[in-house]
């Protein structure tokens, strides 16, 4: 897997959920694929790289590059995936919420995203994937979540401003704006109760987050786009 004619995405956030499938779903389309989150096992797949580390630290954001360079010698997709999702009344968020979600889904964007654009620079284009949320675009008051709008929301603006910066230097930037999809992170017991959120009645399966990555990265006229995969969510409401 050292060709370096070989297309290679980095996913954070990729050890479960969201960012694994994601991972998968790059494989399958023959990409080789750098997988960082704080604990990641080494793969037994040598398509796979396993960079294990906090990307909210820039050394973090560093090493995932350069593991990335030396195994592969190119960089041609990041997925920022890392992300924490704290629902809270807003008065009853800590200082340590806050310190926590800015860190990761903040800074865990911003170093790595650096980094990735100077390399894709380097290389003549490139593409960048946030992942958000639909909460972003249709608050909703049995989910309150100011932190993830308030830092979702910056990384869904930092979208469209990078997506026109780079527009004439080959680089596109979008997002994907899930609903809420079965992950680990939602208890069985949970799941009737954020099915009911979504317009269609159900939630999202990892596999719809992972096809609409995919999607982006096949369309090449397509920059600056909010792609949301959320039952209808951001389109209104049933009830």
């Amino acid at each position: 897997m050292s060709s370096q004619n070989v297309k290679v995405a980095i996913v954070t956030g990729a050890s479960q959920g969201l960012g694994a499938g994601i991972a998968e779903a790059f494989r399958e389309i023959g990409y080789g694929v750098v997988a960082n989150s704080r604990r990641i096992a080494p793969s037994s797949d040598e398509g796979v790289l396993a960079v294990p580390g906090d990307i909210a630290e820039t050394a973090t954001a560093e090493r995932v590059i350069a593991a990335g360079m030396e195994r592969f010698g190119r960089v041609d997709t990041l997925i920022n995936n890392a992300g924490i999702f704290i629902a809270k009344p807003f008065t009853e968020y800590t200082q340590e919420d806050y310190v926590a979600a800015t860190r990761v889904n903040l800074a865990g964007f911003f170093r790595i995203t650096q980094l990735a654009i100077e390399q894709m620079l380097s290389q003549g284009g490139g593409h960048i994937v946030n992942i958000t949320t639909s909460l972003v675009d249709s608050a909703d008051s049995r989910v309150p979540s100011v932190l993830a709008s308030l830092t979702k929301g910056g990384l869904q603006s930092a979208t469209k401003s990078l997506a026109i910066e780079y527009a004439t230097r080959g680089i596109r930037v979008n997002a994907v704006s899930p609903g809420t999809i079965k992950t680990p992170m939602h208890p069985e017991e949970s799941h009737e109760a954020l099915a009911a959120l979504h317009p269609v009645g159900r939630l999202g399966e990892q596999s719809d987050i992972a096809d609409a990555v995919i999607y982006l990265e096949k369309a090449s006229f397509v920059t600056g786009e909010i792609l949301h995969v959320d039952g209808g969510m951001s389109a209104g409401h049933c009830h």
